[in-house]
């Protein structure tokens, strides 16, 4: 399974969870509500808890899976430059009409079964209505809404803050400082000033927006995480394993650099420049944990972070667009990309010197 098809499932399944504990919550308050009762006052039909505790959970939990799946896939996308509020606002009432469609059809689906009639029969409808123009309805509304509006705040929070920190957050992953070994890239566009300069302020942004929209999917193929943006540079990280494996970390750029070539017809004809970058690859232990009073982040510390963002800042003078420490180079073993020794350079703030190679596709 694609790093890309894991990282959706994991994206979706919240979803389905949400609305799973949601529904089984509301069966038993209804339990609590209607004690011994064998039906439901406000339509007359049957009420059987045992029944219930199954069948509600599991159509809530296929449902919250299902828009999980058209939120994931299709509606991110597609309310992708509306403010926070709005994408809350605008999808939550979209989701919530279709499940009262669905509502609708399974109530009149059980009215039909209950009554052994044809669903278009006349005593259905009735039923139907009399079930829609009571409070009962009103309130089952509610709370499909409010579980809407749970699911979707979740979400956008998690796009927000990223999936890897809000998991690490909830599961308090990083509560106590965590020492690890990782690997980071540090990567800057060029000429980016000169590029500011020409566009203005607000293009400028614009441009940086869709950059880094396009370094999503590379990023998400190859097991990255991003860390941080700095203005025009990014910073993704990865853990060792993840990073090593198939030169995951080195194969993230240049795919990058295809995902930028790609859309260059694009960047020509809106901003008149394809942009271009280079970045500087280490590995090394950090201590991560959890810092902050009135706003909690999760940060890395460490000398790797510096190192590597010293080695970006030679890639100029070596005329190289990826550079990687040695540490790195013999942690990749037999690779398909082909690795050219630059010799040892001194970086600023580091007393050693460091070996660095200059890498590019075979």
């Amino acid at each position: 399974m694609s790093p890309a098809i894991k990282n959706n499932i994991s994206r979706i399944i919240p979803f389905g969870l949400i609305w799973f504990v949601f529904s089984f919550v509301y069966t038993l308050l209804e339990k609590g509500l209607l004690a011994n009762l064998g039906f439901y006052p406000s339509s007359g039909n049957t009420y059987n808890f045992h029944t219930n505790i199954f069948i509600t959970p599991a159509l809530a939990l296929i449902t919250g899976l299902l828009i999980g799946v058209l939120e994931i896939l299709y509606f991110n996308d597609l309310f992708s430059r509306r403010s926070f509020s709005q994408k809350i606002i605008f999808k939550s009432l979209i989701y919530l009409v279709a499940v009262v469609l669905f509502v609708l059809l399974l109530t009149m689906i059980t009215n039909a079964r209950e009554m052994r009639s044809g669903i278009f029969s006349k005593d259905v409808w009735e039923a139907v209505l009399a079930f829609i123009t009571k409070f009962a309805f009103i309130s089952v509304l509610i709370f499909i809404g409010s579980i809407i509006l749970v699911s979707q705040f979740y979400n956008e929070v998690r796009e927000n803050m990223g999936q890897a920190v809000l998991h690490n957050f909830l599961t308090g992953k990083y509560h106590r400082p965590t020492e690890e070994e990782r690997i980071f890239m540090f990567l800057d566009m060029k000429a980016s000033t000169t590029i500011a300069e020409r566009l203005g302020h607000v293009k400028y942004f614009e441009l940086l927006r869709d950059y880094y929209a396009d370094f999503a999917k590379p990023i998400i193929d190859h097991c990255g995480e991003i860390y941080q943006y700095v203005g025009d540079e990014i910073v993704v990280s990865w853990k060792m394993n993840d990073g090593v494996r198939n030169s995951n970390c080195i194969t993230c750029f240049f795919n990058m650099k295809t995902a930028i070539q790609n859309r260059s017809g694009y960047y020509r004809e809106n901003y008149g420049v394809i942009p271009d970058f280079k970045a500087g690859l280490h590995v090394g232990r950090v201590t991560t944990g959890e810092i902050g009073i009135n706003k909690k982040d999760i940060i890395f510390t460490g000398d790797v972070l510096n190192t590597t963002a010293r080695i970006q800042a030679l890639c100029n003078h070596h005329q190289s667009d990826l550079l990687i420490s040695e540490d790195l180079r013999k942690l990749l073993g037999d690779s398909t990309y082909a690795f050219d020794a630059i010799g040892e350079s001194e970086l600023r703030g580091r007393q050693e010197k460091i070996l660095l190679h200059a890498v590019t596709p075979t």
